[in-house]
């Protein structure tokens, strides 16, 4: 993790979030189709004022006793908090909407008459025991787990179950809590929240959108049968000015992680090129305005270091006037050196005129380091550094600070596979990754034989899964896009990727042994929109060549 002293913003312990529990209760409407129930929250309420939610709210120490579980059936392992988080969301929607999970001992559902003998405020486990019911906690079945959001004052931690609608039953509100229950699809309400008509919070949202995807609630249930969908706590960052959450599969998350890690609500996240970013205090990113299909928002130079030690360039980017200018000024003109990941012409071009801009400004010329190209890089990758980097070299800024000694120190790693003179950078003391375009956000790197190679990329990828092992590193820094975290998964995740793809191709190849590559591509890029089989065509080759080379099954 970064030193807490490079981070931007103090240390600020989020809230302690309160135990609550949220159920989903599901039927289908005459067509067959998905239905949640919903319900107003009152004007007044502390949380969420005339919102529309799913019932719910905190757990109470009824919901934990031994009495209130013997008086639950449950699933076998369903015990302990799970069992008290399912038993406070049946709690919950009896005292909200005057429903009742919960059945005979002949395996009747509760129906309207024994709830009408039923006091909503008080101990529900001893009146359902008194009336020969018990409490059907093996019915919920947990969907999600939604922990508030770090920046907020008062935050929850929820388990959101669902659970099939009880037959004879009808929600009443309590009017006094909530109103106006609702059956609505999830495809409504959210449209409905759109237009302005359907207040919501995030997680409800997020949660209808996941919802969409089903088409009856017997899917639904199918899906959580094996595990919850997804838990998340989100982060918020500003768009446009503009406070805007995030979940944790989303670019802006790992970034927002890094420089935000308890959650303030300070990092701008929409993409420019005029002004240097900070990350840390040690770490600028400056975007190049080159945007487009194969770079995204643009080349990211970093800048690594500070005033008291000079800076490291990273990936100078394309021969941008500008954005070399605007690079050599955000380091006060202080660079030591000039990193280039790769000689694509998006990276290095940019290094010779950085390094007169230091000269002319009457410093020692930093080099320029990197990995010569190779015979098979593209005529317009040619690049020759002034110094050839060797695998684990350290390159090292030091400088004294008020507190004494300062030290930043690059690793080199060399990562062949993107391109044949690919590299990239550990920042030790961060643990920080650099990934040139090895690893990207927001999308999979091209692999562009013969200077391309599929099984050097694997393998590099390899390599630099037991580096992040080995120094404990959570994010990843890349060339396009924002910063990418759990460093490890990301990893694994980009791995199964290309080996699922793989097996497409290797299919492919089988169904159509005589094919061309237009036919191949068709099949083994299927799921990719037309305008990228350009591009995609090129990764093909990669693993066709990669394919050929390996041991007959």
């Amino acid at each position: 993790m970064p030193r807490p002293h490079q981070q931007l913003h103090p240390a600020q312990p989020p809230a302690t979030p309160l135990a609550a529990a949220t159920v989903l209760l599901l039927r289908d409407d005459a067509q067959g189709r998905l239905q949640v129930l919903m319900t107003r929250r009152a004007a007044g309420a502390s949380f969420a004022p005339s919102a529309y939610v799913f019932p719910g709210g905190g757990i109470e120490a009824q919901d934990s006793t031994a009495h209130a579980h013997a008086q639950a059936q449950a699933r076998p392992g369903q015990a302990g908090t799970a069992l008290t988080e399912a038993l406070a969301a049946i709690r919950e929607s009896f005292e909200e909407l005057g429903l009742l999970l919960a059945r005979h001992a002949d395996g009747r559902w509760a129906s309207a008459a024994d709830i009408a003998r039923l006091d909503r405020h008080a101990h529900l486990a001893t009146q359902c025991q008194a009336h020969g019911l018990r409490l059907a906690a093996d019915a919920l079945w947990p969907l999600a787990h939604w922990t508030a959001d770090r920046s907020l004052p008062k935050r929850f931690a929820v388990p959101f179950f669902v659970a099939a609608m009880p037959p004879g039953q009808t929600a009443q509100a309590d009017e006094t809590e909530q109103f106006e229950p609702c059956w609505v699809r999830p495809q409504e309400a959210l449209a409905q929240h759109a237009e302005g008509r359907f207040a919501m919070i995030y997680p409800t949202v997020r949660t209808l959108e996941r919802l969409a995807a089903y088409a009856d609630s017997a899917a639904v249930l199918a899906a959580v049968a094996a595990g919850p969908l997804w838990a998340s706590c989100p982060r918020s960052g500003l768009k446009n000015g503009q406070e805007t959450r995030f979940m944790e599969h989303e670019p802006a998350y790992g970034e927002l992680a890094l420089v935000c890690p308890d959650g303030q609500v300070a990092h701008a996240l929409d993409w420019q090129s005029e002004r240097p970013m900070p990350l840390l205090r040690n770490l600028l990113r400056l975007t190049a305005p080159n945007p487009g299909l194969m770079t995204g928002p643009g080349t990211n130079s970093y800048l690594v270091g500070e005033r008291a030690t000079g800076f490291i360039a990273i990936d100078p980017g394309p021969a941008d006037a500008g954005h070399v200018q605007r690079l050599w000024q955000a380091a006060g003109g202080d660079i030591r050196a000039i990193v280039c990941t790769h000689s694509h012409q998006d990276h290095a071009p940019g290094a010779a005129p950085l390094q007169q801009l230091c000269v002319q400004a009457g410093r020692t010329a930093p080099p320029i380091l990197g990995l010569p190209s190779q015979p098979t890089a593209r005529a317009n990758s040619q690049f020759q550094p002034d110094r050839v980097l060797q695998n684990n070299e350290l390159l090292t800024l030091t400088g004294q600070g008020p507190d004494g000694k300062i030290t930043h120190t690059l690793e080199v790693i060399h990562t062949p596979g993107h391109a044949a003179n690919h590299l990239c950078l550990l920042l030790r003391e961060d643990a920080l990754l650099f990934s040139g375009d090895h690893i990207l956000s927001g999308s999979t790197t091209v692999i562009d034989p013969p200077d391309g190679n599929m099984t050097a990329y694997l393998d590099s990828l390899a390599r630099l899964d037991a580096l992040c092992a080995a120094h404990g590193v959570e994010f990843i820094v890349p060339a396009h896009g924002h910063v990418l975290h759990q460093a490890r998964s990301t990893i694994a995740h980009l791995r199964a990727h290309r080996l699922a793809r793989e097996a497409k191709v290797r299919a492919a190849l089988e169904q159509c042994p005589g094919g061309s590559l237009q036919d191949w591509l068709a099949l083994a890029y299927a799921d990719t929109p037309r305008a990228l089989w350009p591009v995609a065509e090129r990764s093909l080759r990669a693993h066709i060549e990669r394919l050929q080379s390996l041991p007959t099954p």
